[in-house]
């Protein structure tokens, strides 16, 4: 096997998302442009994307990731329209793309139009969040968005195999497509819900921060392969998890959560670069072999495709938002106004990504009896062009778009004002705490070292309150920033003692990498608090 295609994948990918960070243009967008751009160079790899490879191995880690850093609550504080978008939404862009794909483009049966349809259904959850928090959207339109984008691609792979099983001649009835949905829906929360407690369980036995982080990186892909061996949706199942573990991460050991946080962060970097890559390298093999279907009419049937999927999230979103309110009181007691604006950002923000992709590869090339899968070159075309197109129109106006709704801003200084009374009264029961354990003998200390503790947790109690007061008019910095700034600086100052006494031998290699993360996890800690 030659390795160097793949290592110029993903070196290339992660160079070019690291140039990202420093332009206004999100990574997801400038990886598919560049990608776009070098597919037809001389020299460059052939790269396929193949669906054996994106769904399985692929998509459990990034929707893990964003799994994990969902909050559950927030969630299911707003499960309704989750739910409405993540399988109503899905649905009836399902049969939206496909009506109009059938009656548009000539001889495309009706049924290959559905698995279109189903194909482009899904948001990608990837380039909704790295968009979202790029520009600081509004909290709840953010844990929506990303709720969906977790949720639907169950809905959509699922619907298409119904469709897919119709079209190649399977005898799909409409009953036996609910029962497909229940099935894999059921199947997967099932499998979900068992496995989150024993492996939460695991993780917070297991007393080596290596032996943890190795377990995490194999959760994703033991819940989906599981629920894949049930015939449930592996999605929901690794996104059940996730969610758990993400919400019940404080009770793991503190160096395990440090370790996976550097991790995943590296994991996930890699993999969303490569993917939104492989995208834009699609380009050659899309084009290849569209036969009739060239020129003016295949642009013509794209841009209808697009413009559908544009107006159906609009045709969705706000009758989904607004009729519910106007129809249960119930609904407009426990849940909050949703206003226009928030319904333009939502339906706006609905970009595809590389799972449409992937499931498009995934269509065979015949159906039952042998005959040619109908218009298959031109499903993967339209798909191709639908993904591309979400990226680049609405992924580089999204940011303008809610610039221009103008929606209210954070307030730092009710934030920063919350936070010190959060840590305020956990000051308050740490110290009770502390005074309960150094009354028992068995913790006796002397005196300044208990005033240690006691210094340490005044001092966490007050860098907070710090924030909130006058900054340094010549550095424009807070007391605490100061004192942070200097920490890490007396830390850098130690960090060179210890590799020049390692240099003059009076100390090995072995000592020097203990006492190195000794200061590491200092900083590591210093950092977490800057925020």
């Amino acid at each position: 096997m030659d390795v160097m295609p793949l290592l110029l994948l993903v070196a290339g990918s992660a160079g070019i998302a690291g140039v990202a960070r420093r332009t206004p243009v999100p990574a997801p967008l400038l990886l598919v442009a560049v990608g776009l751009v070098i597919s037809y160079v001389p020299g460059i790899p052939h790269y396929t994307l193949d669906p054996q490879i994106v769904l399985p191995l692929v998509l459990p880690p990034l929707l893990y990731k964003e799994g994990t850093e969902s909050s559950y609550l927030d969630l299911r504080a707003q499960m309704r329209p989750v739910g409405l978008l993540s399988i109503g939404y899905v649905l009836f862009a399902t049969f939206a793309v496909g009506w109009v794909a059938y009656l548009v483009v000539p001889g495309l049966p009706l049924t290959a139009a559905l698995v279109l349809g189903a194909v482009v259904a899904p948001t990608d959850a990837v380039a909704a969040a790295a968009i979202a928090r790029r520009v600081g959207l509004p909290s709840r339109i953010t844990t929506i968005l990303q709720g969906e984008s977790l949720f639907n691609d169950a809905t959509a792979i699922t619907a298409y195999k119904v469709a897919l099983a119709a079209a190649v001649g399977a005898g799909a009835t409409w009953a036996g497509g609910i029962g497909e949905f229940l099935r894999a829906a059921v199947g997967g929360v099932v499998v979900g819900l068992v496995l989150m407690v024993p492996i939460h369980w695991l993780r917070t036995h297991l007393k080596e921060a290596l032996l943890q982080n190795t377990l995490s990186l194999l959760i994703p892909f033991v819940a989906y392969g599981v629920a894949e061996q049930f015939h449930g949706s592996g999605v929901l199942a690794v996104v059940v998890v996730a969610v758990y573990l993400g919400h019940r991460a404080w009770e793991v050991d503190f160096a395990t959560r440090l370790q996976e946080d550097a991790v995943w962060r590296m994991v996930a970097f890699l993999l969303e670069s490569a993917v939104f890559a492989l995208i834009g390298l699609q380009l050659p093999t899309v084009l290849k072999g569209l036969g009739a279907y060239q020129g003016a009419d295949a642009a013509w049937y794209a841009i209808a495709v697009f413009l559908v999927v544009v107006v159906a999230r609009f045709v969705w979103v706000y009758p989904s938002a607004f009729l519910p309110r106007l129809l249960f009181a119930r609904i407009r007691e426990r849940e909050e106004n949703p206003t226009w604006r928030a319904g333009v950002v939502t339906s706006w923000a609905a970009m595809r990504g590389v799972v449409s992709l992937a499931i498009a590869f995934s269509i065979p090339l015949t159906v039952h009896g042998g005959a040619p899968f109908p218009q298959r070159n031109l499903i993967l075309f339209l798909t191709f062009t639908t993904v591309i197109g979400t990226l680049v129109v609405q992924g580089l106006t999204l940011a303008p778009l809610i610039r221009l709704m103008r929606f209210p801003g954070r307030d730092p200084q009710a934030e920063t004002l919350a936070e010190a009374n959060a840590q305020a009264q956990a000051s308050r029961a740490a110290e009770r705490h502390l005074d309960d354990l150094l009354s028992d003998e068995r913790n006796e200390l002397p005196p300044p070292l208990a005033d240690r503790l006691r210094t340490v947790l005044e001092r966490r109690r007050n860098a907070v309150w710090e924030r909130l007061g006058q900054t340094n008019p010549v550095t424009g910095e807070s007391v605490d920033d100061t004192y942070r700034r200097l920490s890490r600086e007396m830390i850098s100052a130690e960090r060179e003692v210890f590799v020049r006494l390692r240099d003059h031998r009076y100390i090995d290699d072995e000592m020097l990498r203990s006492l190195l993360r000794r200061l590491d996890l200092e900083e590591a800690a210093a950092y977490r608090e800057e925020g």
